[in-house]
């Protein structure tokens, strides 16, 4: 009722400065009646909110360009598969172009705490997070400490072995930042969980439960110091928030970087727990932040959030990460794009139908190809493994705008050359070499 009220005061003026009733009257009936999006329009709000549609540039981004779309997206997830490039690297080049990417290490894993401006944590998966939304994250680092929301061989572990958590802390305090490689604990064998060592299990523990914190990565190798070394003061010592002001405001940050979303792609954005969901989103349309909207073709309720723009066109194209959050909740891709999206890393090569490690292709909007990427840096060489155009796709059109794209990541990643296999329909329209 808030939100309706502000809307007719808002519009108060029109009777004052004399118009007419009607006028007042057919603004109050457009906001009470739910809108109505196209599929179209759901797609160019999401991928507006994404930060896509704006013109990329041949030159390196500038560090003002990479904050600014991290602040969009909320969050950059970690993956270690790097048979391209790490994924975290990738969406800000699929929006900005070219960028400097020691530029980003250094922003991401500066050791100072006063410049630090980012933090390591589980936000959809392992992430790089805003340094203040820290505090938005301690409820699941109470939870796991109460055995919720963690893997269960490291709640076992942490559990079971309160010792062994306190010598490898008490070490850290003692000795600095240390990788797991140079943890060791007397007399500990490799065994259970991945045939992890024992200290490594503790520090995942001490990681989830905010007992230990990331100082920063060596090569994808996670270093871990104590928060008081790495967190500014003023993060750290700052109130925590209660869990359900904490989640309804992950909620909100969900809701900005979506544009347009169903409940379920809001509470997938950070992993939120289902309890007490319904009554954040019902808090959020509430103020004013979000409104429930009918999105043509979706059977999930919708909802439309406050400032989402809906530009005339999304124009560009730009290779996604499989970890890209425009694709990385597999229900809304394929929803907003009609994209069935599967990685089949752990497809057994027989049986694969696209390849190890499918890059979606956005091309106006629209996600038109898979393409199987490797980059292989002993001879400088961007290898195409196998490119695919999707159904009533035009592959002449896609192919030629692909191997532009193509040529902007080789360029990227300092790579000389692009050969491509000929499989795929796509692969067919690409020349072998270039």
């Amino acid at each position: 009722m808030s939100a309706w009220v502000t809307n007719l005061n808002s519009h108060s003026c029109l009777i004052a400065q004399g118009g007419a009733l009607t006028t007042v009257l057919s603004h109050i009936v457009a906001f009470m009646t739910t809108q109505t999006l196209s599929r179209s329009q759901a797609r160019r709000i999401a991928l507006a909110a994404q930060g896509f549609g704006q013109k990329r540039s041949n030159t390196p981004s500038n560090w003002s360009g990479m904050r600014r779309v991290i602040g969009q997206l909320g969050l950059l997830q970690i993956d270690s598969v790097n048979v391209c490039v790490r994924s975290h690297y990738m969406p800000l080049f699929s929006r900005l172009g070219s960028y400097n990417i020691a530029k980003l290490d250094e922003k991401l894993l500066t050791p100072k705490p006063k410049d630090r401006g980012y933090f390591e944590y589980w936000g959809h998966e392992a992430s790089f997070l805003p340094i203040d939304m820290q505090p938005l994250f301690r409820w699941r680092m109470a939870a796991a400490e109460e055995g919720q929301g963690m893997w269960k061989g490291i709640s076992e572990f942490g559990q079971n072995n309160p010792d062994v958590l306190n010598r490898v802390r008490n070490t850290i305090r003692d000795r600095g930042a240390l990788a797991t490689r140079e943890l060791s604990i007397e007399g500990e064998k490799s065994g259970g969980l991945w045939e992890w060592k024992g200290s490594k299990i503790a520090l995942e523990y001490l990681f989830w439960t905010g007992q230990l914190t990331a100082t920063g990565r060596r090569g994808f190798e996670r270093i871990y110091d104590i928060p008081e070394r790495v967190i500014p003061s003023d993060i750290l010592n700052s109130k925590t928030p209660p869990i359900e002001d904490a989640q309804r405001e992950l909620t909100a940050i969900a809701a900005k970087a979506l544009g347009v979303a169903t409940a379920s792609d809001l509470r997938d954005y950070f992993r939120l727990p289902a309890k007490g969901f319904d009554e954040h989103v019902a808090a959020l349309c509430e103020c004013g932040n979000l409104e429930p909207v009918t999105v043509k073709g979706w059977k999930q309720q919708a909802y439309l959030a406050r400032d989402a723009k809906l530009p005339r066109w999304v124009r560009g194209a730009a290779l996604l990460t499989p970890f890209d959050p425009i694709v990385w909740h597999r229900p809304r891709a394929e929803r907003l794009f009609d994209f069935d999206y599967k990685i089949e890393i752990y497809t057994p090569a027989e049986k694969r139908k696209f390849g190890y490690y499918c890059l979606p292709f956005l091309l106006d909007g629209a996600l038109v190809a898979r393409i199987d990427l490797k980059g292989d840096r002993q001879t400088s060489t961007l290898l195409v493994q196998s490119a695919h155009a999707e159904t009533n796709c035009c592959t002449s059109d896609v192919a030629d705008a692909l191997r532009h794209e193509l040529r902007r990541l080789a360029d990227w990643l300092g790579l000389e050359a692009i050969s491509v296999k000929p499989k795929g329909d796509l692969a067919l329209r690409l020349p072998k070499l270039f």
